[in-house]
């Protein structure tokens, strides 16, 4: 069963949320995340911060562009 996807609006919520797990940005329009670092990290409308675990619990993956 797949965790729920707590979408939060701001970085700081989303990690009093899950103080163990990476904060990613996800777009639901794409269905992928960004970490931190990467070009698209708080890019766009469709997004939101939420916990790494969460995203990939609810099938949404990492995207591969503007990795360093």
């Amino acid at each position: 069963m797949a965790q729920a996807l707590t979408p939060f609006r701001y970085e700081s919520q989303a990690q009093r949320h899950c103080p163990g797990d990476a904060v990613v940005w996800l777009d639901f329009g794409r269905e992928r995340y960004y970490t931190k670092g990467q070009k698209r990290y708080t890019a766009g409308f469709t997004g939101s911060f939420v916990c790494r675990n969460e995203a990939r619990n609810n099938g949404y993956r990492r995207s591969p562009l503007g990795l360093r």
